[in-house]
């Protein structure tokens, strides 16, 4: 039997997915799945690790079925794809998760993390990031404080790619790869190794932390119990990483923003490690063949959960898609300005304790104004991250590839363009996170001869540019303000 195909299995905030993709990146069969959060406490987010690893099996079994006919072996490699600091700490020797996972999300440990903000600047120099809650380092430490007899137990960390690897060999590799290494707060992205100063200082024992592989390599082979073959597993990014290969940002300078749960701009930036004087993250982009390729990354919390929280909580729209409709409908936010701060501010302001704000109300303000003014945050939240870039790296790029749901709405797609004063592109292929994961995997697999073969595969399938708007500046500036206003 042939291999035909490429599964790339996507494990998101709110979903996990499992997609085949044809050699020249077309999708020949998908599984999606909703992932439920639990928030137990106000500012905590958690997921149950058990119902993680189900679903992950369900759709990858699913999505085989549909397009191999159950067989597994037509099947060259998998790509793993995750959402990235969330955090699980297993018992190596029953398996099973001694807690549930803290997602990327929580902000239980932020009084802690002020606690380090005298050891800010080392931690930014060695690992790239900042003391905040966001990131796995003052998770893993909370599990190990508060669960109890935990540090008596064998235990394993790993974000979810570790954590599925695990699974998915029947517990015969613990590893990780970089990109998701750069983002536990623990990894010192220069010597590509797990700080032991930083681990002495929040009392993390070396022994949990997985090894640390290249991003395409060989992570093992699936049992063979699971798929009915042995399925080789060739390549491990997070999910904004993956995003930025799948977008085919090769060349320092390129970016690309993802619009999902939140929002995320990545730079890549070379073999330059550039350390970033705007409150931006230096990250690991991936590292190939034991050469690194670094990235400045912008990390908003909040883009399309401000839409979900329009939806779910407010009850304002039926489904997301029909914001755009309803946003359309007034020609203007009508000064109103939403701050959606649901679980405090990312870069480049960094407030964990920030809240959400909508500021502007007045007696002819309308759901369709709150609406246009939601879709607005996310042009303005952007131009936050690309104007901080730009200071950092000295270069204003002349566009800007995007993927995510919420890039699907053109009227978001326009509003970022006028802001940025630059051209936005959407591709053809949406799939671009577990493209980017399975992209890897084919070129690991052969599949491919390098990466000009992938650049050729990207498409664009439509380009907003940008058009002469003379509020522009004067919106940003009530959106700065609002900012002002909330946080502590």
């Amino acid at each position: 039997m042939t291999q035909d195909f490429i599964l790339g299995i996507d494990q998101g905030t709110t979903s996990t997915r499992a997609l085949l993709f044809r050699r020249d990146g077309s999708v020949a069969a998908l599984t999606q799945k909703e992932l439920q959060l639990t928030t137990p406490q106000n500012g905590w987010v958690e997921q149950n690790p058990a119902a993680i690893w189900e679903d992950v099996l369900r759709v990858t079994r699913d999505v085989i079925t549909k397009g191999c006919r159950g067989d597994a072996s037509r099947i060259a490699a998998i790509g793993i794809t995750n959402q990235r600091e969330t955090t699980i700490v297993w018992d190596a020797d029953s398996g099973k998760a001694i807690y549930n996972a803290i997602v990327w999300q929580d902000r239980r440990t932020a009084d802690f993390c002020k606690g380090l903000k005298a050891f800010e600047k080392t931690i930014q120099e060695k690992t790239g990031l900042l003391a905040d809650p966001y990131f796995s380092a003052t998770k893993i430490k909370w599990i190990l404080d508060n669960v109890p007899d935990a540090r008596s137990k064998n235990l394993k960390f790993g974000t979810i790619d570790s954590f599925l690897i695990w699974k998915l060999t029947g517990g015969r590799v613990h590893a990780t790869d970089a990109t998701n290494a750069s983002r536990t707060m623990l990894f010192n992205i220069h010597t590509q190794e797990w700080d032991a100063d930083l681990l002495k200082r929040l009392d993390i024992p070396s022994s949990m932390l997985p090894e640390v592989r290249d991003s395409g390599g060989d992570f093992g082979v699936t049992d063979q119990a699971l798929l009915g073959a042995e399925v080789p597993i060739r390549a491990v990014l997070g999910d904004q990483q993956a995003a930025l290969f799948g977008q085919a940002c090769f060349s320092p300078g390129m970016v690309k923003s993802t619009y999902g749960t939140g929002c995320f701009a990545l730079m890549n930036t070379g073999d330059q490690a550039t350390l970033s004087q705007n409150r931006l993250l230096t990250t690991v982009a991936w590292r190939l063949d034991g050469k690194t390729i670094y990235a400045i990354e912008g990390a908003i919390f909040v883009a399309g959960a401000a839409v979900q929280f329009l939806r779910d909580n407010l009850k304002f729209i039926p489904t997301s898609p029909e914001s755009e409709t309803l946003a359309r409908s007034v020609e203007n936010a009508d000064g109103v300005v939403f701050v959606p701060a649901l679980t405090g501010l990312g870069a480049p302001y960094w407030d964990p304790h920030a809240r959400g704000g909508i500021f502007g109300l007045t007696r002819a303000t309308t759901q369709a104004h709150i609406v246009r003014a939601t879709l607005e945050a996310q042009a303005y939240q952007t131009r936050d991250l690309m104007d901080a870039m730009s200071a950092d790296t000295k270069i204003t790029p002349s566009s800007l590839r995007v993927d995510g749901g919420l890039s699907q709405n053109d009227l978001v797609c326009q509003m970022i363009a006028d802001q940025l004063q630059c051209t936005v592109q959407r591709p053809v292929n949406t799939e671009t996170t577990a493209w980017g994961a399975a992209s890897l995997a084919g070129l690991m697999s052969g599949w491919y001869e390098n990466q000009s073969d992938l650049e050729r595969l990207w498409r664009h399938a439509r380009d907003f540019s940008p058009s002469e708007k003379s509020n522009r500046d004067i919106g940003y500036s009530e959106w700065k303000s609002a900012v002002r206003r909330v946080m502590t």
